[in-house]
């Protein structure tokens, strides 16, 4: 019976190679002093048993840590609650691998605040993941915590002509595109508005996202009419106020897609107007609200994108750019999950 190479130790290879655990370990990192011959011996017992270094355990024999900061918005943003919480249940996680995080809350649309709190990193940490502004002082500043040899990742929002290593997120024009093709067939072919409302356009994914939705609309759904966007900053007050007044101005209002948070704030313009499960209505995240209101037929779809995925990603990427360990892109790919009434978790 085969053993599983997950079990298989360095003890177990120096004991089949008959060698000492010393003779073993210099084989394995490289090091000079071993007969070709023994460290040939070597080498076959490892490809025979599969066996593979334990990575946390040999920073840990090396006394070598890692301490990683995540800078996440500050504000009401439901989602980002969320995320907050699961960064902090991957620092549990991560904390077996000798590594560590800081979590720093940031208003992210004050770009000047970002940037500054990003400037102050420096010599801080190893890495830093950043829900992160496209703007040029929070481009200047991510590059140069990597010019002072600090690993950087973006987190749910990124910006691609910065110096960052890697992206942690969905691809927000296809989210976008989807929630361009959910309304258009919830429409059912009626014709009339649709309101679109971003929590900021300096904010990447939302800029994408906008862009996706107005591509699908304009180029499939022609009887369907994209309204200028209204930006909320994703406040539930300044939400239910733009679309009470999309309500009172625009008689053919059919449908309503809303980029960031605020969801609250959209349901309670529509329960005050009577209009509550009349208007096709999408948004994006499943939280408490979000659930409550697919079950309540006031929202009709939620595009969602799993917080915990995104922070274990994260962690894994800053971890595995540290350390030079390799990275699998298929465990790092965030899924655009797609909920409606009828299949919420």
């Amino acid at each position: 019976m085969s053993r599983v190479s997950s079990r298989i130790t360095l003890q177990d290879v120096a004991r089949e190679a008959g060698v000492s655990l010393a003779t073993a370990d210099r084989v394995l990192n490289g090091r000079a002093g071993v007969r070709e011959a023994t460290a040939g011996r070597v080498r076959d017992v490892v490809a025979r048993l599969g066996y593979r270094p334990n990575a946390a355990a040999a920073r840990l024999a090396r006394g070598e840590t890692y301490r990683f900061c995540f800078v996440l918005p500050s504000g009401p943003n439901v989602f980002m609650r969320q995320l907050a919480e699961q960064v902090t249940n991957t620092a549990e996680w991560l904390s077996t691998h000798n590594a560590f995080i800081d979590l720093l809350r940031v208003d992210v649309f004050a770009p000047e605040a970002l940037a500054a709190t990003l400037e102050g990193l420096i010599g801080r940490y190893d890495g830093v993941a950043v829900v992160a502004l496209d703007h040029p002082r929070v481009r200047s500043a991510i590059d140069d915590l990597t010019a002072a040899g600090m690993v950087v990742v973006t987190l749910v929002s990124d910006v691609p002509s910065s110096h960052r290593r890697h992206y942690v997120g969905v691809d927000n024009i296809a989210a976008g595109r989807t929630a361009g093709t959910l309304i258009g067939r919830f429409a059912g072919g009626r014709q009339g508005a649709v309101g679109l409302i971003v929590g900021t356009p300096a904010l990447r994914d939302h800029a994408e996202r906008q862009f996706g939705f107005t591509q699908v609309l304009s180029g499939e759904y022609p009887s369907l009419k994209v309204l200028p966007v209204q930006e909320s900053l994703d406040e539930d007050h300044r939400t239910q106020e733009i679309v009470e007044q999309m309500l009172r101005e625009v008689p053919d209002l059919v449908g309503l897609y809303n980029v960031g948070a605020g969801n609250g704030g959209i349901a309670a313009a529509l329960a005050a107007f009577g209009r509550a499960g009349e208007l096709v209505f999408v948004g994006h995240d499943l939280t408490d609200d979000t659930r409550r209101f697919l079950l309540r037929g006031v929202m009709d779809a939620v595009i969602n994108q799993d917080a915990g995925h995104q922070s274990r990603s994260a962690a894994r990427v800053l971890l595995a750019h540290c350390s030079g360990e390799p990275l699998f892109d298929e465990q790092e790919r965030i899924r655009i999950d797609i909920f409606v009434r009828d299949n919420l978790p």
